[in-house]
């Protein structure tokens, strides 16, 4: 069964293994990921498949790897689509959002 919508998955390494992992979790469906980092995505993407080069002998491996990466948003990705939601007038919507959704990963419940 292929999901129906997008998966993310955010993180602060350019490990990796660790999204080869969570590609793996994922049966090889695409993934987005969000990396804390302020380098260029193609150098991001760049790094990660230099390595995983290294660590793999067999090309193939590597290519069905990477085309499962859908897209990497980095850090000034962030900040341009919260700095256009902020101005075209999201602000308010966009914090309860991040407020509702702190809630649901924390298992929280406001009185």
């Amino acid at each position: 069964m292929q999901p129906l919508g997008r998966f993310f998955q955010v993180t602060e390494t350019t490990d990796f293994k660790k999204y080869f992992l969570d590609i793996d979790k994922i049966e090889k469906y695409p993934i987005t990921f969000v990396i804390k980092a302020t380098e260029n995505k193609d150098k991001l993407v760049e790094q990660i498949k230099k390595k995983a080069e290294e660590q793999y002998s067999i090309n193939r491996i590597v290519e069905k790897y990477m085309n499962s990466i859908e897209e990497i948003i980095n850090l000034p990705i962030l900040i341009e689509c919260f700095q256009h939601a902020v101005e075209i007038g999201y602000l308010g919507s966009l914090l309860e959002e991040v407020i509702k959704q702190s809630q649901v990963e924390f298992n929280y419940e406001a009185e």
